[in-house]
């Protein structure tokens, strides 16, 4: 019995600080679980942003458009980041007091964003305007943008995302972590991979429906022509476009998609990441024992 609570302990301290291969397989396999399941909603939402407009960037054509970049990125940035997110959050984690578990959170996430960005830009920019131009194929738009633009053009709008994405990280994983660690007390055990699914839903698309004014202002910048004052311009100096031309609707353009998109993301995504955490702590639990 002694040697079963050992094992099962060892599990346990196992999952509250995984290993580095662990992180990159289970993130790998959550990045391309959610881009490419959900991809079509997507498409939907970068086309409600875009400032040509919903039918002339595709409408409902060709919603797969641009899916191969996407499929290509996503396990490469996803396991960037939750490398990244685990390595940050145990090293603050150590050096903070437990009431601040929060602020450790929110700088795993922001340093895995940061991270993750180097990788996901290249790929947004693509799929994005493999998306707005549903007749061209992710390769003839890498072409085209590294031919118009050079190597930088593929990470304009970096520094858009990184800001669109630390808020998102800093409201998400801390509600994640929360509602986990209140599920977990309230049942006396680990949440199951599904549970903290369900919390990554309700904490994605809160965090989702929030900075969706974020998300316009990045959708924008990627997707304007080479030289245009959008295309050189910073977040609040597009977002005060915005507001001028097209008020809060603007601003919060193709909200109910990018909400319902990452909550649905947000249940694939973590639960994913959690379940394949799991079967691995449980395959080395077989190997122990």
């Amino acid at each position: 019995m002694a040697a079963a609570e050992d094992n099962e302990m060892s599990v346990v301290a196992d999952d509250m600080e995984p290993s580095f291969t662990k992180c990159l397989v289970a993130g790998g396999m959550a990045g391309t679980a959610v881009d490419v399941t959900l991809f079509p909603l997507d498409t939907l939402k970068t086309r409600l942003q875009s400032e040509a407009g919903f039918w002339k960037s595709g409408g409902f054509r060709g919603i797969y458009s641009g899916l191969g970049s996407a499929a290509v990125g996503s396990a490469p940035g996803a396991a960037v980041f939750f490398v990244t997110y685990e390595f940050v959050k145990s090293l603050t984690g150590s050096l903070l007091p437990e009431s601040l578990a929060p602020v450790s959170h929110m700088i795993g996430a922001s340093a895995g964003e940061v991270g993750a960005c180097i990788v996901r830009v290249p790929v947004e920019v693509v799929k994005q305007r493999a998306q707005a131009n549903p007749g061209h194929s992710s390769y003839s738009v890498l072409r085209r943008t590294v031919t118009q633009e050079g190597f930088r053009g593929l990470y304009r709008g970096y520094l858009s995302t990184v800001i669109r994405e630390i808020p998102f990280s800093f409201v998400q994983f801390p509600i994640w972590e929360f509602l986990k660690k209140s599920w977990s007390n309230r049942q006396g055990k680990l949440v199951d991979p599904w549970q903290g699914a369900v919390c990554g839903a309700i904490s994605g698309g809160f965090s989702a429906a929030v900075t969706t004014p974020l998300d316009v202002a990045k959708t924008r910048i990627m997707l304007a022509e080479a030289g245009t004052e959008t295309a050189r311009g910073s977040i609040p100096s597009v977002l005060k476009t915005i507001w001028r031309t097209d008020g809060m609707r603007g601003l919060f353009a193709g909200v109910g998609p990018r909400t319902l998109w990452i909550s649905l993301g947000g249940f694939i995504f973590l639960g994913v990441y959690d379940k394949s955490k799991a079967v691995m702590s449980n395959f080395s639990k077989d190997i122990m024992t």
